[in-house]
């Protein structure tokens, strides 16, 4: 298998991905950063982007990040296409097998892999991407102002996302398929006392219907009780809060990781526990998962490297 030495390997495209490289090539450490499955990262299947710092009006997702890769390239960053498939962190240089071909061997290692949000799996999901279905209450919620919207999931996470919401829009259903709320009891008060959110219990989202964009969602209520009803629910929105899936299969065995898959840091920075080996953006962020919280770790992913290699 063909191999090849690097100073420093960025694994992912993202907004951490890309500020990683950014710096690292500032620096003169000629990062080569493998652009991943999905290039530009999550931001790629977002229309506006309203809330990254330096754009008044606004700008498209995959345009912000086609601007990251032409200021990482302008610094001389070396990205490519391609997938992280296998890798060794046992030993310095560590080991990354790109899409089972090739093996980098890396002095360091930024990894930058993101997070998946998980969807319900329906057709609609897809037919209505950017149209109305969001994963990212905070990233656009705003477009949702005095619309009515629909959140699925009963978590904490589902909560905070009906609760931010409920700031903006006129109206919000918290579409919950238990009886219950998994939630914790302060959010779950919350959720109550909001007089603009109605929780729907023991409701499936079974579909998505409208014309130019999302405007109404197919319901049904008790699925496979006696007394199952189907009907339809007028909305302008549709927001998953079902959690997210971190990219980071590959690197369990080496590095430690909580109980969903993110990656631990040691606090306040990104250093893993193998020496060398950085996590940036939202494969090691359950909190936050923003753009610029996601370059923001990029930076110190980079400045972290730089540190390293100067100290071997």
């Amino acid at each position: 298998m063909e191999t090849e030495q690097v100073k420093c390997l960025i694994i992912g495209s993202g907004p951490a991905g890309y500020t990683a490289a950014i710096y690292a090539g500032r620096a003169n450490l000629s990062p080569v950063l493998y652009a991943g499955l999905q290039p530009g990262g999550q931001l790629t299947t977002t229309t506006d982007v309203e809330n990254f710092p330096g754009y008044p009006a606004g700008i498209g997702g995959p345009e912000l990040m086609e601007d990251l890769r032409k200021q990482a390239e302008r610094f001389g960053a070396d990205i490519r296409y391609g997938v992280a498939t296998a890798a060794d962190l046992g030993s310095s240089p560590y080991k990354i097998t790109i899409d089972d071909a090739k093996v980098v061997e890396a002095q360091t290692v930024i990894i930058a892999t993101g997070a998946t949000a998980k969807y319900l799996g329906l057709d609609d999901e897809k037919k209505y991407a950017g149209m109305g279905v969001s994963a990212c209450a905070t990233c656009d919620g705003f477009f949702y102002r005095k619309k009515v919207v629909a959140v699925v999931g009963g978590g904490d996470t589902a909560c905070e996302e009906a609760s931010y919401l409920a700031g903006l829009a006129s109206k919000v259903y918290l579409i919950v398929r238990k009886p219950f709320l998994r939630a914790s009891k302060v959010m779950q008060q919350r959720i109550f006392n909001n007089p603009k959110i109605e929780v729907l219990f023991e409701h499936n989202a079974v579909g998505l219907y409208g014309e130019n964009g999302v405007e109404g969602v197919h319901l049904v209520k008790r699925k496979g009780q006696p007394d199952e009803q189907r009907y339809d629910l007028p909305i302008d929105g549709f927001f998953l809060a079902i959690g997210h899936r971190p990219n980071s299969d590959i690197f369990k065995a080496w590095l430690d990781t909580d109980e969903v898959g993110y990656l631990l840091t040691e606090p306040g920075t990104p250093r893993t526990k193998v020496p060398g080996v950085f996590a940036a953006g939202d494969v090691a962020d359950p909190h936050y998962r923003q753009a610029i919280t996601a370059a923001a770790s990029g930076c110190m992913a980079a400045i972290e490297a730089e540190r390293y290699l100067l100290s071997r």
